[in-house]
């Protein structure tokens, strides 16, 4: 892991994240908080813009200017492109931009709403999402948007760092518990789709010039099964299900803080 953190850092920029910069965050709910309130007030409603989100955290700890546009269900098409009544994400990163942070893939393979389902079907619930997995063509399509992406916001801020947070491992290495009450067959397939997301992540960062921050790493023996657990369980009653929660928002705050000069 230390290894993975100071190759990293020898891609960003030398100089700090001053007070007083510009800071622009992106992404799904694993960007923007989902339940972890309370939501930042004036954001849209469905996009769960928690208060003490990584973003808000480290905005907080290195004075930045925050500009939060990360918001819940959003793929990456939300980044590029306006997404219904939202303008496209990639609109708040300007010339003067000093530091940009994106998580995002997730919803484009169905990573979290395959659990959703999955928990849904094992315990018997009504109206529950049905199984799928995406294709190779679906990974390449999303190789293809996470690499443009990163292309695109270092064209509008060259001078930004740009560092890509990957999602929290949400399940243990292996096996289930009661906290994720799925099949094994289950378990196995979002593994498999969090482990390619972690791929593509990583070699769209390696195409770009940015910087991976690797959560997945520094998370693990904080799954959902964990004692001291970074993500919910299902269901997860005034949270939400399979999503970070406090501690993991603050853990990765901190890994961002210090991969930062």
């Amino acid at each position: 892991m230390l290894r993975t953190l100071t190759l990293a850092m020898a891609l960003i920029a030398a100089t700090a994240a001053q007070a007083g910069e510009r800071y622009v965050s992106m992404g799904s709910s694993y960007a923007a908080g989902l339940g972890v309130a309370p939501y930042q007030d004036g954001a849209p409603a469905r996009c769960a813009r928690s208060t003490r989100n990584y973003a808000s955290q480290l905005a907080a700890k290195r004075g930045l200017t925050l500009v939060d546009v990360g918001c819940s269900g959003a793929k990456t098409s939300a980044i590029l492109q306006p997404w219904g009544e939202l303008p496209a994400q990639i609109d708040a990163v300007t010339a003067d931009t000093a530091l940009v942070t994106v998580t995002i893939g997730g919803n484009d393979i169905g990573l979290v709403g395959g659990l959703y389902g999955a928990s849904c079907r094992e315990l018997g619930q009504a109206n529950c999402a049905p199984a799928t997995a995406p294709t190779e063509a679906d990974y390449a399509t999303l190789q293809t948007a996470m690499t443009g992406m990163v292309a695109a916001i270092r064209e509008r801020a060259p001078k930004a760092r740009i560092l890509l947070v990957e999602y929290p491992t949400i399940l243990p290495a292996s096996g289930v518990c009661a906290a994720t009450p799925i099949t094994d067959a289950d378990a196995d397939a979002a593994r498999a789709k969090a482990a390619r997301l972690l791929a593509v992540t990583r070699e769209a960062a390696a195409s770009g010039g940015a910087t991976v921050i690797t959560t997945s790493e520094f998370s693990r023996g904080h799954d959902a099964c964990a004692a001291q657990p970074w993500m919910n369980g299902y269901p997860a009653p005034g949270a939400a299900p399979y999503h970070p929660n406090l501690a993991a928002m603050t853990a990765i705050a901190q890994a961002l803080d210090a991969a930062l000069p």
